[in-house]
């Protein structure tokens, strides 16, 4: 076994051995521009983009026929909440300048809200339980006649907590609101079931990035339900009219191909990842009860990710005791807040003082977890944390 163990799978994928296969031509021989539609090497960019588009579409459950109207690709999920929320915002500035969104949500929702409001909009942050879920009736109270959008993540980033999207959506629906979802965080990990309907058919607007699910990073998808009346946006980014005028500029035809690589192995391996990945969390949290005092896994009493663990350790600083963990790879919160000071949004609207919030680690196992390092990751964190406690002081509420 190679250290360290590399265990911030919600950070980051390696991209997996067949995305790479299908990327390497497209970065040498293949180098055309998928706009370039009047020669051979135009036409086998744009091929390898639309097949892209399929099997990303056959992945999040939308009809292959329809992908090219339904998906349009972005540089990632970042920039495809964006789009969403500053495009239906726009689009729809006529029927009134109200959003509804979760005070979980990732930095990207909350960050481009906060954009929105200095520009006018009215936002509303609804709260969660101290399992980390949005109760639908507090969110139905929150929807009014000039509710434009509302925005809530499948699967938190921090603590795998899963939103009742199906219940939501119906709800906004009713209401006559479109509904958001940010789903970078379940796509690939979360098995798409016949009598789910698939996630993308449960909103108006899903968003997914590549390399969450062992694609390359510079490549994510904003789906468009293609539902009558269709939803309008305002493009962010002007110039060219690629992916229905949605976003101009020549697309990352390496990095799709990949991505389309990645989402076909998801596909094939949803279920027997999810479930062999959730037998593997589920020991590496036993251990730590069994092993230690006063831990406790954020969002344990809900529906989570089969492969996320967030554990607060009492008496501990997560920071000193990852300092410890050399061994192990993990994260103190979002990779996408790097050098911020703050203890954890996430925790925090689940009621975790600053101090509970700042005792705590993110575990996330990925496909290339073996039984053997979830053990090390476990002991190695049981001795750090015994270690940790016998040398500081608790750490202040």
């Amino acid at each position: 076994m190679q250290t360290p163990v590399y265990l911030d799978y919600n950070a980051t994928t390696p991209v997996a051995e067949q995305a790479l296969k299908r990327v390497r031509p497209y970065l040498g021989e293949h180098f055309g521009n998928p706009s370039s539609s009047g020669h051979a090497f135009g036409w086998m960019a744009e091929e390898a983009v639309e097949l892209a588009r399929e099997e990303v579409a056959a992945l999040l459950g939308v009809n292959v026929d329809d992908a090219a109207d339904a998906l349009a690709f972005t540089s990632g999920a970042t920039e495809a909440l964006n789009l969403a929320l500053k495009g239906a915002m726009d689009a729809y500035r006529q029927k009134g300048r109200h959003l509804v969104t979760c005070q979980t949500e990732h930095k990207a929702v909350l960050d481009t809200c906060r954009f929105l409001e200095n520009r006018g909009a009215d936002v509303t942050y609804l709260p969660v339980d101290a399992q980390g879920r949005l109760a639908p009736d507090r969110f139905a109270d929150a929807l009014t006649d000039e509710t434009v959008l509302a925005c809530v993540m499948r699967a938190n980033n921090e603590t795998g907590v899963l939103q009742p999207i199906r219940r939501l959506a119906a709800i906004a629906r009713e209401a006559g609101v479109l509904f958001l979802t940010d789903a970078t965080q379940a796509v690939g990990k979360l098995p798409v079931e016949a009598a789910e309907a698939d996630l993308a058919a449960e909103a108006d607007l899903l968003v997914a990035s590549a390399h969450k699910f062992y694609g390359p990073k510079g490549a994510g998808v904003l789906y468009r339900s293609r539902r009558q009346p269709r939803v309008r946006l305002s493009p962010l980014i002007h110039g060219g009219g690629q992916e229905g005028g949605l976003r101009g500029g020549t697309l990352n035809t390496p990095a799709l191909a990949g991505m389309g690589a990645a989402a076909a192995l998801a596909q094939e391996r949803l279920a027997e990842d999810a479930e062999r990945l959730r037998r593997l969390r589920d020991d590496f949290e036993d251990h730590l009860r069994a092993e230690l005092s006063d831990v406790r896994v954020n969002g344990a009493g809900a529906e989570r990710l089969p492969q996320t663990s967030s554990v607060t350790f009492g008496g501990v600083r997560a920071e000193k005791l990852e300092s410890e963990l050399r061994a192990l790879a993990v994260s103190t919160g979002s990779a996408c807040s790097t050098g911020a000071q703050e203890p954890s949004h996430v925790l925090k609207a689940m009621g975790l003082t600053d101090g509970e919030a700042r005792a705590t680690l993110r575990f996330s196992l990925g496909r290339p977890t073996t039984a053997e390092e979830v053990q090390f990751a476990a002991e190695r964190t049981v001795d750090a944390v015994r270690k940790r406690r016998g040398s500081e002081p608790p750490v202040a509420a």
